[in-house]
């Protein structure tokens, strides 16, 4: 285990005036439009929204791996991570899943909708940090939405990185969300592989679950260290096992970040959905190294 690592960032002495400075932008909620909407796999829909006041459109912006909160009046508000570029500012894409009220309403608007985002909030991968370095990112189902936002701030800056590879797993071929994107991420230099538990007819690729992605790149000759950094996006027991690989394999826990985007509900702290001891994950992440998650009890 990494004991090279200091004291992790939910403890650090700012942490409450981030969490105060949160919690008072929620009271301005954006005015925005709902400008295309495209379905992606069975269910999710990949939902572009435009901020409508041009001095916001201009001046909004994000870093990778952070979440807006969404509102329709009347029917509900839920927090949701921005999967697109954070180069196109006021341009937000979202990528959304039919499972409740709210979404459910969104699955069946069409474009045109209005609706409010606030935002945006919480941690965020840190690119600055990994300049220079190999970037390793590995999804696991709809784990590939928070992490497009971060490969493609990586893609636009490619020369600022080194090796950057994309290993990406599925249970079956039609759930390989932006799988439209791959071939010209290869273009730009990048090692895409992908695996599917459930293969059809025309699957030509691997067969296997992501760990088993994760052994054969492993076992190809790459040497971790700190030069490498990983993003991995997933569900808990996906990204314990992975991480737990690449730990062994030698890549330091500093270096592995996570999303528990997916304990969120309300996104302000209320609900306490995702609360792990005093830690939100809403108001303290989503983005925890995996130093920080490994220390949180029951985080996974």
């Amino acid at each position: 285990m990494d004991r090279n690592v200091p004291v992790v960032d939910i403890l650090a002495a700012d942490h409450i005036h981030r969490r105060k400075s949160d919690l008072m932008r929620y009271e301005y909620c954006h005015e925005a439009e709902i400008t295309s909407i495209s379905p992606l796999i069975d269910s999710v829909k990949l939902y572009r929204i435009r901020l409508l006041d041009p001095a916001v459109h201009s001046t909004f912006s994000f870093v990778p791996g952070q979440f807006v909160m969404l509102e329709v009046p009347g029917i509900g508000e839920a927090p949701f991570s921005i999967s697109s570029s954070p180069s196109r500012r006021g341009d937000l894409e979202l990528c959304i899943r039919s499972v409740g009220t709210l979404t459910s309403f969104l699955a069946r608007c069409e474009r045109g909708l209005r609706v409010g985002i606030s935002g945006p909030f919480g941690t965020s991968y840190p690119l600055e940090r990994m300049k220079g370095s190999n970037m390793l990112f590995i999804a696991g189902g709809l784990g590939t939405v928070p992490l497009r936002s971060a490969l493609l701030a990586v893609l636009e800056n490619r020369s600022r990185y080194a090796r950057v590879d994309f290993l990406c797993g599925a249970k079956n071929p039609a759930f390989l969300l932006f799988a439209d994107e791959y071939e010209s991420w290869r273009n730009t230099d990048i090692g895409v592989q992908c695996i599917v538990d459930e293969p059809d007819e025309g699957w030509s690729g691997q067969v296997g679950m992501i760990t088993s992605l994760v052994d054969q790149f492993l076992s190809s000759g790459i040497s971790l260290s700190d030069t490498w950094y990983a993003i991995v996006c997933g569900p808990p027991v996906m990204f314990k096992a992975v991480c737990s690989t690449l730990l062994a394999a030698g890549l330091p826990m500093h270096h592995m970040f996570v999303s528990l985007e997916r304990r969120m509900h309300c996104g302000k702290g209320k609900c306490c959905r995702c609360n792990v001891g005093s830690t939100y994950t809403c108001l303290d992440g989503p983005v925890f190294d995996f130093w920080s998650v490994v220390n949180l009890k029951e985080a996974i």
